[in-house]
C-alpha cells in the first residue's frame, strides 16, 4: 500500500509539474501574441501616417520574428530598447524564444485549403566569429537555416534571393541587390499564405463597379459579390465582416469606414484593446458582400519607423556582444510583401531582412460593405489571434 501511495504521489507531482509548465507556456504565448499585435498596430500607424494615400500591406509576424532572431544577439541598452519596442519586456529571453517556437508550431495548418509556411534563415559572412549561444538559439527556437557566405562574392546575393523566391513560392523573388563587404550577417524571415475561401465567389457575378479613391474620384474596378451568413459587426463608424478560409480557422477581416469616419480615423483607433473589443462583437448575420479584387506589392525600409517607436541603440551606438565580439549594429530592416485577393481566395507573402553590419561601416542609403472606397484588412489566425498580415487598400488597381 505504501508503494502504491508513493507511486500516486510521484504521478501527481509529475502531472502537476506538466500542467504548470503547459499553463505557463500558454500564458507566455498569449503575451507574445499581444506584443506582436501591438507592435503591428504601432508600425502600421507609423507607415500610414507617412504614406496616407498609398496601399500598405505588412506582416507583423514576419517583422517581429526576424527582429526576434536579432534580439538574441543584443545586450544591455540595445537589448532593453529592442525589448521595449517589441513589447518583450514582460518576458525573459528564454520565454520569448520558447513562445516564438510554440507560435510557429501552432500556426502550422492542417487545412487542405490553407497553406501557411514560415521559414527563417541566417546568412553569416565567412571569417566572422559568432557566439555559439546566438547561433544555437536561432537554430533551435526559430528553426533558422544557417549558412556561411563570402559577402564579397557577386553570386552570394543570388543564393539569398533564391531562398526567398523558393520560400514565397515565387511571389517575392528578391530581397537583396548586393552585399556590402562590411556586412556581418543577414537575417531573413519569409511567410507564404495561400487560402481558399470557405465559400468561393461566383466569377459570373463579378462586375466592374466604381470605387471611390481618397481624392474623391471614382475608378471602375472588378467587384466580386456573394450572399451568405457571415460573422458581421457594425457600429456608428464602420461596417466589418469576417470572410473565412477553408475549414474556418483563418479569416480575412474587412473594416469599411462610414462616410464621416475616414480610413485614417480607423487606423488611429487601432490598438490591441480596441481590436479585441471589435472582434468580440462579431455575430453571424445574413447579408451580402461586394468586394474588389485586388493585387499589389509593397516594400519599405523600416529603420525610421523602428527608431521612432523606441528602438534606439540598435542602428547606432549598438551592443550586439551576445551575437559577436566584432563591433556590430543593425544597418537596415527591409520589409517586402505581396497580396492577391480574387474569387478563389487569397495569396500573400512577406519577407523581412535584418542587415547586420560592422559598427565602423557607413550606414547604407535607404532602399528606394460595398467596399467601394479605401479600407483596412487583416489576415488573422483565429485560434491564436495572431495577425499574419494587415493592410490599407486605397486603390485596388
Amino acid at each position: 500500500m505504501k508503494y502504491i501511495n508513493a507511486s500516486l504521489i510521484v504521478l501527481l507531482i509529475i502531472f502537476s509539474s506538466s500542467f504548470a509548465k503547459t499553463n505557463t507556456d500558454s500564458i507566455n504565448l498569449g503575451k507574445l501574441v499581444t506584443a506582436n499585435n501591438n507592435f503591428g498596430f504601432q508600425m502600421f500607424g507609423k507607415l500610414t501616417d507617412n504614406n496616407p494615400t498609398k496601399n500598405i500591406f505588412i506582416s507583423p509576424t514576419s517583422i517581429t520574428m526576424c527582429l526576434g532572431m536579432a534580439y538574441n544577439g543584443a545586450a544591455k541598452k540595445t537589448k532593453d530598447a529592442m525589448a521595449k519596442t517589441l513589447g518583450l519586456d514582460q518576458l525573459t529571453l528564454p520565454q520569448a524564444n520558447e513562445a516564438n517556437l510554440k507560435l510557429s508550431e501552432q500556426l502550422k495548418s492542417s487545412d487542405p485549403k490553407v497553406v501557411l509556411n514560415i521559414a527563417n534563415s541566417l546568412w553569416a559572412h565567412e571569417g566572422i566569429n559568432f557566439k555559439k549561444n546566438f547561433l544555437e538559439s536561432n537554430k533551435n527556437y526559430y528553426q533558422a537555416e544557417v549558412s556561411t557566405l563570402n559577402f564579397t562574392d557577386k553570386e552570394s546575393p543570388e543564393r539569398i534571393n533564391n531562398w526567398v523566391n523558393d520560400k514565397t513560392n515565387g511571389k517575392i523573388p528578391t530581397i537583396v541587390d548586393k552585399l556590402d563587404p562590411a556586412m556581418l550577417m543577414v537575417l531573413v524571415n519569409a511567410i507564404y499564405f495561400n487560402g481558399k475561401w470557405t465559400t468561393t465567389f461566383d466569377t459570373t457575378k463579378t462586375k466592374n463597379l466604381p470605387f471611390t479613391l481618397l481624392n474623391g474620384k471614382d475608378r471602375d474596378v472588378p467587384m466580386m459579390n456573394q450572399e451568405d451568413y457571415y460573422r458581421y459587426f457594425e457600429n456608428e463608424n464602420f461596417q466589418a465582416i469576417s470572410l473565412p478560409y477553408g475549414k474556418g480557422r483563418m479569416s480575412m477581416y474587412i473594416f469599411l469606414p462610414k462616410s464621416d469616419f475616414s480610413l485614417a480615423d480607423f487606423v488611429s483607433s487601432l490598438n490591441e484593446k480596441s481590436w479585441n473589443d471589435y472582434l468580440s462583437q462579431f455575430k453571424y448575420e445574413e447579408g451580402e458582400i461586394t468586394l474588389p479584387r485586388f493585387k499589389f506589392e509593397y516594400e519599405h525600409t523600416l529603420n525610421e519607423a523602428l527608431i521612432s517607436m523606441g528602438m534606439t541603440n540598435t542602428f547606432a551606438d549598438a551592443d550586439f556582444t551576445n551575437m559577436t565580439d566584432s563591433p556590430a549594429l543593425i544597418s537596415g530592416v527591409l520589409h517586402k510583401t505581396f497580396v492577391e485577393v480574387n474569387e478563389e481566395g487569397t495569396e500573400a507573402a512577406a519577407v523581412t531582412s535584418v542587415f547586420v553590419a560592422t559598427a565602423m561601416a557607413n550606414q547604407p542609403e535607404p532602399f528606394s460593405m460595398i467596399v467601394d472606397h479605401p479600407f483596412f484588412c487583416a489576415i488573422v489566425d483565429d485560434t491564436t489571434n495572431t495577425i499574419l498580415f494587415m493592410g490599407a487598400v486605397t486603390d485596388p488597381q
